[in-house]
């Protein structure tokens, strides 16, 4: 009863805010994601009855509010497997974490894929992406990887991930500009239905989900990704104005903004997008990666360069972490 399983993290196109069940991790409304690769979580699960439950993340013992959240997942796939035996983890990512680059997303797809898979259950990937969403609603995506949709929902059979298949995922080239600086993602959420911003998000973001699978099935790069990039300015006013004015951006995130949009100028395909953090993902095409990345590294910022990721998926029994 072990398995080891590998998701990427993902990057919010039109991201989710606030949550309609904290319990179930179910959002107020739908979202849509691209993963990126390589950036990759790997994570090892096995079931021991000799052992309590350790959870081990890049080499830390995880407790505290961390290891509640590993609980909701764990606990539900043993509910779905009706086996009661404790479980060791130990997980790594290969990119820093906690910047606002999704690492709660590959983590938990990571987890829940390796559960399943180590507890014997016979699940498609949207079924897997029910289990990781106990952990981080975005996980929900990074199981079925690439360009994928979670709905909203108040039950399991609804609120799931399913991918979308776009002619965008060969072109996708994203640079990552990365800014490191604290956020409390979960404590966002918790409190985002009171900003007086969010009935207005509300009002147009149903209409936005439709937009960007449309842009999305007709292979549309310009009109995706501007989408993208106002949805991210969408959710920083939310998130700016709710009870606790959370301003997650730093200098150096203005001005790759504003590198990005001078380079527009020019004449070049790029766009920036932002989930709840100060580091940016900034869109483009293989054409124009390289000067991208270039101008993105002149503003004194870490870069890294990524593709289009898969889904979560097992790896051979030699790759586990223990």
């Amino acid at each position: 009863m072990k398995a080891t399983a590998t998701a990427h993290p993902i990057q919010g196109l039109v991201k989710y805010h606030g949550m309609r069940d904290p319990e179930l991790r179910m959002p107020f409304h739908d979202s849509i994601s691209v993963c990126t690769a390589d950036s990759r979580t790997t994570t090892t699960v096995e079931f021991d009855a000799d052992h309590d439950d350790t959870y081990i993340v890049d080499g830390e013992v995880v407790d505290g509010r961390g290891a509640e959240r590993i609980d909701d997942v764990v606990d539900h796939a043993r509910t779905l497997a009706d086996i009661d035996t404790p479980v060791r983890v130990e997980s790594e990512n290969s990119f820093p974490t906690n910047i606002g680059f999704g690492s709660s997303a590959s983590g938990f797809a990571a987890l829940a894929m390796a559960l399943s898979e180590a507890a014997g259950l016979d699940l498609t990937r949207p079924d897997v992406s029910t289990i990781a969403r106990r952990g981080s609603a975005s996980a929900a995506r990074a199981v079925t990887g690439a360009f994928s949709h979670l709905r909203t929902g108040a039950n399991d059979e609804d609120c799931r991930s399913e991918r979308i298949e776009t002619p965008l995922e060969d072109d996708l080239r994203v640079i990552g500009a990365m800014v490191p600086s604290y956020k409390e993602t979960e404590a966002a959420h918790e409190e985002a239905a009171e900003s007086h911003m969010f009935e207005s998000r509300m009002a147009h973001i149903h209409g936005q989900i439709a937009n960007m699978r449309d842009a999305l099935r007709s292979g549309e790069f310009d009109r995706a990704f501007e989408m993208a990039e106002h949805d991210s300015l969408s959710l920083a006013a939310t998130t700016m104005t709710g009870p606790a004015g959370w301003v997650y951006w730093q200098p150096r995130t203005i001005e790759v903004f504003n590198t990005v949009r001078e380079l527009r100028e020019e004449g070049v395909t790029v766009y920036f997008s932002v989930d709840t953090g100060a580091s940016v993902y900034v869109n483009t095409t293989a054409e124009y990666v390289d000067r991208v990345e270039s101008a993105i590294g002149d503003c004194g910022v870490d870069t890294r360069r990524w593709e289009v990721g898969g889904p979560a998926r097992i790896r051979d029994p030699t790759d586990a972490l223990f």
